[in-house]
């Protein structure tokens, strides 16, 4: 039985180990064999400005909070090798809302590129690795991408296949537009 207070769900994930081998994977260009894999990405504008702006807003967890997900603890860092459990309910269903423990497994902050990943732990209902990354080409050209790879591992998930597809497309697209809009915001 899993617990249902907060302070211990995290405590237990943070003693968990990965749901997964390929740890780190979303850093390289290519993704590992076995998952599905989804890389999308939108361009925010031009210049530094727009590049801290944004990367400040993905690294205080602003496209998960922004897509109405809540952070547990709240004052997490996006720093490797920290634990947050991810939450979230179902509009209009009176559902316990999911909880997803995801443990940071890389940063970067460079000059020309800011962001993160988390991979999952047990009792996420997938199994893989998110990356949030913030960048500036050569032209000044500044881009938000999401990389994924993953494949469903609860049983829930699995059942509802196309359904939860359909959520991880759709959490996607939201990051995509809020981290747009925090681009964009003076």
């Amino acid at each position: 039985m899993r617990p249902k207070d907060p302070r211990q769900r995290h405590l237990a994930a943070s003693a968990a180990a990965p749901s997964y081998p390929e740890v780190g994977a979303t850093a390289a260009a290519a993704l590992p064999p076995g998952y599905s894999w989804l890389r999308r990405r939108v361009h925010l504008g031009h210049g530094r400005a727009v590049l801290e702006r944004a990367g400040g807003y993905v690294l205080g967890w602003g496209a998960q909070l922004g897509s109405g997900f809540a952070v547990h603890p709240a004052a997490a860092r996006t720093a490797p090798g920290t634990t947050v459990l991810l939450r979230i309910g179902l509009p209009g269903l009176r559902l316990p809302r999911l909880v997803i423990p995801c443990r940071v497994v890389w940063a970067v902050e460079t000059p020309d590129r800011i962001g993160f990943a988390y991979g999952t732990l047990p009792g996420h209902p997938e199994c893989g690795e998110e990356s949030f990354t913030v960048s500036m080409d050569a032209d000044g050209e500044v881009w938000f991408e999401v990389v994924a790879f993953s494949r469903l591992a609860a049983w829930y998930a699995r059942l509802g296949r196309p359904v939860a597809l359909l959520l991880q497309h759709l959490a996607i697209e939201r990051y995509l537009r809020v981290v747009a809009r925090a681009a964009a915001a003076p």
